[in-house]
C-alpha cells in the first residue's frame, strides 16, 4: 500500500497570517490536528498542529544564568530560551509553524511512512507532488491501512 491509495485528498490548509485563535476554532470546526501552511498562490510553506498550539501555551523556562564581574553567563541556550519566548508571544500562524517538515511522495510505501513517522514524531505528513501539495497521511490513515492489510 502506497501514500496514494491512503491519503487524505481533500486537504485543509491554513495562510501564515490567520491569527492563532481562529487556527484553533478551524482545527476544531474541521476535527483536524493539523493543517499545511500554504502561500497566497497555493504553495506549500511548513506544517502546524496541535501540538504547536499547546506548547505555546506551556510554562516558560527562565535560563540559569552566572553573573562574573558584571559579565552576564547563560548556562543554557540564550537562543532556544528566545525562541520559546517567541512561540509564548505568537499570534499569527507564521510565527509558530514548522518549516523544516519531512514530506512523501504518492509513491512512498506504508511501511516508510510507518518508519518516518515513528523515528521523527511526525503526526502529518505531506504528499508532494513535483513540490505541489497533493494530500496528507495523518497517524490514523496509517492505522486504518494496517487493519485493511
Amino acid at each position: 500500500m502506497q501514500a496514494k491509495d491512503i491519503m487524505t485528498k481533500k486537504v485543509f490548509t491554513v495562510t501564515a497570517d490567520m491569527p492563532i485563535k481562529e487556527l484553533a476554532q478551524f482545527l476544531l470546526e474541521h476535527r483536524i490536528s493539523g493543517a499545511p501552511v500554504v502561500d497566497e498562490q497555493g504553495s506549500f510553506l511548513g506544517l502546524i498542529t496541535e501540538k504547536e498550539l499547546i506548547e505555546q501555551n506551556k510554562k516558560l523556562h527562565i535560563p540559569t544564568v552566572v553573573t562574573i564581574m558584571e559579565a552576564v553567563i547563560y548556562l543554557e541556550s540564550l537562543k532556544h530560551f528566545e525562541q520559546e519566548l517567541k512561540e509564548m508571544l505568537a499570534t499569527r500562524v507564521e510565527d509558530l509553524y514548522l518549516r523544516e517538515v519531512a514530506t512523501i511522495g504518492e509513491d512512498t510505501e506504508l511501511e516508510d511512512i510507518a518508519t518516518l513517522m515513528s523515528e521523527s514524531s511526525a503526526e502529518l505528513l505531506p504528499v508532494m507532488r513535483d513540490n505541489e501539495l497533493v494530500g496528507i497521511v495523518g497517524k490514523a490513515d496509517v492505522v486504518r491501512a494496517i487493519t485493511r492489510q
